[in-house]
């Protein structure tokens, strides 16, 4: 079972989700039986959506395809090495972090047309996480163009860069592969 807490952003824009596994021993919003119904049986975001999870010093990219599945490029995900992109239960894609949907207003392509490009790259594996990571992915299922914001203040800004590697690094040396955003 997965209980699902959300808030607001302070614009009121986004809607922000946290998967948490029934183990989590974490404080969550009380959800009666009615509403837990209602939250499995309908998609919580719009296909096509920009999904993002925050993980060690990086931000995490992928594209809802419906009835709780992401599809997203897998490399870093999980461990500190390079994956093909692959589809996954949104639960697998958060991996207990928060997940909120980046507005893309200027998307050249939309719902059932973002998934059909996402889907088209299955399997994909050239992942480089200078030119070709899940947020790059992700832009261009959207937007026809593979960008990374982050990837970019990184090269406008050195010590972000540092920063970045030093939390890669820590995840990977004490075998976690979670905790916070850095603010670019």
């Amino acid at each position: 079972m997965i209980s699902l807490t959300g808030t607001l952003d302070a614009v009121g824009v986004a809607t922000t989700q946290r998967w948490l596994p029934a183990t989590d021993t974490e404080p969550r919003t009380a959800m009666n039986t009615q509403d837990q119904q209602q939250a499995e049986s309908q998609d919580l975001y719009l296909v096509g959506a920009h999904l993002v999870t925050e993980r060690n010093g990086y931000v995490h990219h992928g594209i809802y395809i419906g009835s709780g599945r992401v599809i997203h490029y897998a490399g870093f995900c999980h461990t500190l090495h390079a994956a093909p992109v692959e589809e996954t239960s949104i639960e697998q894609f958060a991996d207990g972090h928060t997940v909120a949907v980046k507005l893309e207003p200027c998307a050249r392509f939309v719902g059932t047309e973002a998934v059909s490009r996402a889907r088209s790259r299955l399997g994909e594996d050239h992942y480089h996480l200078l030119t070709n990571n899940c947020e790059h992915f992700c832009t261009w299922c959207l937007l026809g163009q593979a960008r990374s914001e982050q990837v970019e203040t990184c090269l406008r800004h050195p010590r972000t860069a540092a920063i970045t590697v030093l939390h890669m690094v820590r995840a990977l040396l004490t075998g976690r592969h979670g905790g916070g955003m850095q603010a670019a």
